[in-house]
């Protein structure tokens, strides 16, 4: 597939991460503090706030995984129906959670934990981020290394390294300032290839949009509504998961998890970042573009079925019509059909989908990191020297850089048994539950870190029996085998593969209450918190 990639798309894809890397460089702004490099100085506006958030949570997920997914056998646009309880989480996070993470100078909402129940809590949570981050970031790594693999041959180790140095630039330039620019530059360009994806398959179709549309329709490829109800693996894209599950993964995601959550910090005021939360929910319609391109996809390969060397790197089965390795799709289509320039656009499209997400979480596992020895929450800014903390926290970005980047060649070991949508959402339900449940109970000011670190470890342990990434990773070691694993009541065997019974989404509501529970009724020793001393 290598030999497709002309110099003139190598031109355009350094041009653009060039181009780039000078207007991180440009828009760096002033760096002379912590509160410069976390938090742009509180200074930007919420619309590029918006652009961020929308960039970080798009990523090469959606760009790679969502056609892909569309592409496969009874895949359809049923995921978009979880755009319901996104965009009902992201209101709630704007009226709410915003509020009162602005009453005083914090960085992150664990350090609103600390100021409502301690600083042990929010040791606690902070642990829980990182843990968080490595499963699911690493995820999207995963994705932009893919298709730079299947473009230049080189080996996944050295894509994976590639993608990571740029993302660790960008972060260093200037911090979250030149993050939430750079993501800007990255939320246009991958809009503009996903619109240019689709403009030129469905050009390349009998009847154009139209015939697209017939034709994914008539395989049951544009169904958008599941009203069944169900607990098993396959009932993952339900209108009930939507707006039952859903809300909970969402309301961590963009509430509590210093992904996101960091950029309502870089907003001059609560309102604005009510606004940029809020209005970030447009980036479903993203989703709804690259569903298309599936879509697009699949009636360009009813008309033009792939053959030689294409059909075996997609793993086509011609009597279905679908591939078998569904996440080389669209990288395999964009080398093999797009014309010169075009497929170095396009490609470039992906890194900015990925790496807006990579740099993002450099950022916020760098300043959650230095908030476990320097308290923000306890206002002690005036006594700190500055200018070491913001070398230590350019140290902490390569750090977590290089830790991010080493495990992503761990998860590549099990790639192969799991698709990448399923994985990146399934990495979260480790977490997202349990740091919503400490938050909920920082919320209403009661909550014991001996329950709360009790509930976090069950939910962890519950959520590793409904899941089989983190099984098929010890399988591949040889820890433990599939057939010993397929005695638990939540798993079975496919073949030689592992699979689970039941589906994860419900960790997330579940997770959430256990933790929660747990921090209100187990007590433990007092800890004096920020409340209790002001």
């Amino acid at each position: 597939m290598s030999f497709n990639f002309t110099a003139l798309d190598w031109i355009v894809l350094f041009g653009y991460l060039v181009l780039t890397t000078w207007v991180g460089h440009r828009m760096r702004g002033q760096q002379s503090s912590i509160r410069d490099f976390f938090l742009g100085g509180r200074k930007l506006p919420w619309m590029a706030v918006a652009g961020s958030i929308i960039a970080t949570e798009i990523s090469g997920v959606t760009f790679i995984g969502v056609p892909g997914g569309v592409m496969a056998a009874g895949g359809n646009f049923t995921y978009l129906q979880w755009a319901i309880g996104s965009i009902l989480a992201r209101v709630v996070v704007g009226l709410f959670f915003v509020r009162v993470f602005y009453e005083r100078e914090i960085y992150s909402p664990y350090d609103y934990m600390s100021h409502r129940l301690g600083k042990s809590v929010k040791t606690l949570a902070t642990l829980f981020f990182f843990m968080g981050s490595i499963l699911g970031q690493s995820v999207r790594v995963l994705v932009a290394a893919l298709p730079l693999r299947v473009v230049t041959g080189m080996p996944f180790e050295w894509c994976i390294i590639t993608i990571g140095v740029f993302a660790v630039i960008w972060t260093l330039m200037g911090g979250m300032t030149s993050v939430i620019w750079t993501d800007v530059m990255q939320f246009g360009l991958f809009t503009f290839g996903g619109f240019l994806a689709l403009f030129w398959i469905s050009s390349h179709v009998d009847g154009g949009f139209t015939g697209v549309w017939n034709i994914a329709s008539e395989a049951g490829k544009t169904q958008f509504w599941n009203f069944q109800w169900g607990f098993t693996a396959e009932l993952e894209f339900t209108f009930w998961v939507a707006i039952l599950a859903v809300p909970f993964q969402n309301l961590t995601a963009f509430g509590v998890d210093q992904l996101n959550a960091q950029r309502m910090f870089c907003c001059r005021n609560s309102k604005d970042a009510s606004k940029a939360i809020i209005w970030s929910s447009v980036g479903q319609l993203l989703t709804l573009l690259m569903l298309l391109v599936g879509a697009a996809l699949y009636a360009y390969y009813h008309q033009h079925p792939p053959a030689g060397a294409l059909a075996e790197f997609v793993k086509w089965d011609a009597a279905t019509g679908t591939p078998g390795a569904r996440d080389n799709v669209f990288p395999a289509w964009i080398v093999s059909e797009l014309p010169p320039g075009l497929s170095g656009l396009v490609l470039a499209a992906v890194f900015a989908a990925s790496i807006s997400s990579l740099d993002s979480i450099l950022a916020a596992l760098s300043q959650t990191t230095l908030s476990l020895w320097h308290h923000p929450e306890r206002s002690q800014h005036e006594d700190l020297n500055h200018s070491r903390l913001v070398i230590q926290s350019k140290i902490l970005v390569i750090a977590w850089g290089l830790l991010l980047t080493g495990f992503t060649a761990v998860l590549y070991a099990v790639k192969d048994e799991i698709a990448i949508l399923p994985l990146a959402f399934g990495m979260t339900a480790y977490t997202m539950g349990p740091l919503l449940g400490m938050f909920l109970c920082a919320l209403g000011g009661k909550g014991h870190f001996r329950g709360l670190l009790i509930g976090s470890i069950l939910s962890f342990a519950l959520t590793m029996l409904f899941r089989n990434d983190i099984w098929g990773l010890f399988i591949k070691l040889e820890w433990v085998s599939a057939q010993t694993l397929a005695a638990l009541p939540t798993m079975t065997l496919d073949g030689d593969t592992l699979k689970p019974v039941w589906s994860f989404v419900w960790m997330w509501p579940v997770t959430t209450a256990i933790t929660y529970l747990c921090g209100r009724l187990i007590s433990g020793p007092p800890e004096t918190t920020e409340t209790a001393t002001t």
